[in-house]
């Protein structure tokens, strides 16, 4: 991306990829690097600004995450998030310890209107906190800037040398003036003059796609889902039928969803695609048969993905490149980006085979968030009935089956899923939640039905509300809404006898189950 950037180095937070997030919204592009990251490699990329993320670490402890003090001697503007502000303070000379009280959650915080970071903030602010350790003397050169009943240092500048730290986190929603502090940062303090646009985006995505492919052919993994779908659309406009879209029916879709797909991307849908629908539901249970473990089913998923792409082309001719709807998050979440913890691989990134058939791989949403991609499919001119439907996993229902994956199982997940779409779409509650499914638990239980006993499955419903598919809390659903789902389920769904709504928000769950 050639073009002005922030950098989120990494110390293993789980809000990483919020903090990118946040500082896009001010159309600044930003990246997640590794705290082991190079010093070298970082001048190299010559960032506007740098910000350090939080983590579960205590700076001054043995082998704690660290970074060198030569970090703060580029000139870049430094702005430290929690950790990353006391680290700052403990590299230059300041002190950090155990706090005496640990503050956690919403807090007011009494900020300083006259720093740069607090300009048109409150002088008293809600903050989101999140800290054992509190840093007890600030490094020679900075001030005190805001403070809280507990923490006599929520924030400290050295504005000689453009060196911000705050305890807390402005990168979460609970931060009420949180994105004022950011932009605050990049765009004030940084200088950055705010040119991470989506119709720009898009515009030299598509010179940068025809440029790479040339006169090749290329075959896109078009699942349906918005990621890909977008992927697919902005090849279309790029290099037009040299693209043929595969859509793989791994027999893991929702109800009706693999004909849906063909009339929306088929020969009688409004896109002019080359499109090929590839049954392979039997291939997939086959493969899958027996196995109960998330990551092996996942790539056994990923890998058949690749397989099938590789057989199909090879029907059609020499095929130069394979496009997948992976996005930024995709990459993280693997383990490709940052520092934090593998949380799941995913068949567009961890989930591939060591060996595939093709000369490149094209990820042409692959530094987008999930919003961004929706923001690209509108540019595009994408219906937004397409670019606003459920997201929806690339390994589908089988992360949605906790256990082995069968036919049965399968059937039973997409009768009780469709059900309580439909029942979510009756309630007028489609457009305010923001992700909704049923799953199947691998727990069975007694129950009666008609006066006999029975023993069989667990549904579980999900729903979550969320921004950015980085954090989400469950959505309140009235009860008389799952009241109806549930009892429509028991009555409508062989092989069920009891239905849960899960709760768990992210973090610590997924929003997927497995």
């Amino acid at each position: 991306m050639n073009q002005e950037k922030v950098i989120v180095v990494d110390f293993g937070g789980q809000y990483n990829q919020l903090v990118a997030r946040r500082v896009r919204e001010c159309n600044v592009y930003c990246e997640i690097y590794s705290y082991k990251t190079d010093l070298e490699k970082i001048k190299e990329m010559n960032p506007k600004g740098i910000i350090l993320t939080g983590g579960p670490n205590s700076c001054y402890e043995k082998g704690a995450p660290t970074c060198q003090k030569e970090l703060f001697e580029l000139g870049i503007p430094v702005l430290g998030l929690c950790y990353g502000a006391q680290l700052m303070m403990h590299v230059l000379g300041g002190k950090v310890e155990k706090a005496p009280v640990r503050e956690y959650g919403k807090t007011e915080v009494k900020v300083n209107t006259a720093s740069p970071l607090f300009s048109d903030v409150s002088e008293k602010t809600i903050c989101w906190m999140s800290h054992f350790d509190y840093i007890s003397k600030v490094a020679d050169g900075f001030e005190i800037t805001a403070n809280t009943a507990d923490c006599p240092v929520a924030a400290a500048q050295n504005t000689d040398k453009n060196l911000y730290a705050i305890q807390f986190h402005p990168e979460v929603l609970h931060t009420q003036e949180g994105t004022k502090m950011l932009y605050n940062f990049v765009r004030n303090v940084c200088g950055c003059s705010g040119t991470w646009r989506m119709d720009s985006f898009v515009e030299n995505s598509i010179k940068e796609i025809r440029k790479k492919v040339g006169n090749g052919k290329v075959l896109c993994a078009l699942s349906g889902g918005v990621d890909s779908s977008v992927a697919a659309v902005m090849l279309s406009k790029a290099i037009g039928n040299q693209l043929t879209c595969v859509f793989v029916d791994h027999g893991l879709l929702r109800k009706d969803e693999g004909d849906e797909v063909e009339e929306v991307f088929g020969p009688n849908g409004p896109y002019e695609l080359n499109f090929i629908r590839v049954n392979a539901q039997d291939r997939y249970y086959s493969k899958l048969a027996g196995v109960t473990e998330p990551e092996a089913k996942r790539k056994i998923i990923g890998e058949e993905f690749i397989r099938v792409f590789e057989e199909e082309a090879k029907k059609i001719g020499a095929v130069d490149f394979l496009v997948q709807g992976t996005i930024y998050p995709d990459v993280v979440e693997s383990g490709l980006g940052g520092e934090s913890a593998v949380i799941k691989s995913h068949h567009n990134v961890g989930g591939l085979p060591d060996y595939v058939d093709f000369k490149e791989i094209i990820e042409p949403l692959r530094d987008l968030f999930k919003d961004e991609v929706r923001k690209a499919g509108l540019e595009m001119g994408i219906p937004e009935k397409l670019v606003f439907r459920q997201p929806f996993p690339g390994p589908g229902l089988g992360i949605r089956i906790i256990g082995e994956v069968t036919a049965e199982k399968v059937k039973i997940v997409q009768e009780a899923d469709a059900i309580y779409r439909e029942e979510i779409a009756n309630a007028g509650l489609d457009k305010s939640i923001g992700q909704y499914f049923a799953a199947l638990t691998n727990m069975r239980s007694v129950g009666v039905m008609g006066d006999e006993r029975t023993y069989d499955y667990a549904v579980a419903l999900r729903a979550v509300n969320t921004i950015d598919f980085m954090t989400a809390e469950s959505a309140e659903i009235p009860f008389d809404v799952l009241q109806k789902v549930m009892s429509r389920i028991i009555n409508e769904v062989r092989g069920v006898n009891r239905v849960f709504y899960d709760l768990t928000s992210k973090p610590p769950g997924t929003i997927e189950v497995e």
